[in-house]
């Protein structure tokens, strides 16, 4: 199972304000929907539903570096950093094309909820075990490694 997902797109022209680069808001929409592709490519998703819960956003985090602009290929990367009893770190990388360029950095807390309550509820193990978290200490090296074979 790879530690990194990535989600490889081209910016559209709606996608600019009116300073001419991407609005912020935009960055946001491309975690969630980085987060929910991963979240399909795993089974989480449909395994989630089987259990009668979802995911929902506690706090989303971003901290943005370089604009981009319309028509660029960005690479967004995102990994499962940590889970606890209720709620799961994932965090981001957008890079330009596959340069080493980081425009952007973020991360969501997810918490995993009763689909009926609402409510917090544990999240099971087969849903945890679907993701190999990446620890702070090795993201460096596997976006060094996803770098050397992107192209």
């Amino acid at each position: 199972m790879p530690r990194i997902y990535q989600h490889t797109f081209i910016v559209p022209e709606q996608a600019m304000d009116e300073n001419g680069h991407v609005n912020n808001v935009e960055y946001v929409r491309w975690m969630q929907q980085a987060a929910e592709l991963h979240a399909q490519a795993e089974g989480c998703t449909q395994a989630t539903r089987v259990l009668g819960a979802a995911w929902v956003v506690r706090t989303h985090r971003i901290e943005y570096f370089k604009p981009a602009f319309a028509h660029e290929k960005i690479n967004l990367l995102t990994w499962v950093s940590n889970w606890r009893r209720a709620r799961s770190l994932r965090k981001y990388k957008f890079l330009r094309d596959c340069s080493d360029e980081i425009l952007a950095v973020g991360e969501t807390d997810w918490i995993f909820v009763d689909g009926t309550t609402g409510r917090p509820r544990a999240i099971p193990k087969n849903i945890s075990n679907m993701f190999e978290l990446l620890s702070e200490r090795e993201e460096s090296r596997e976006i060094e490694t996803f770098l050397r074979g992107c192209g």
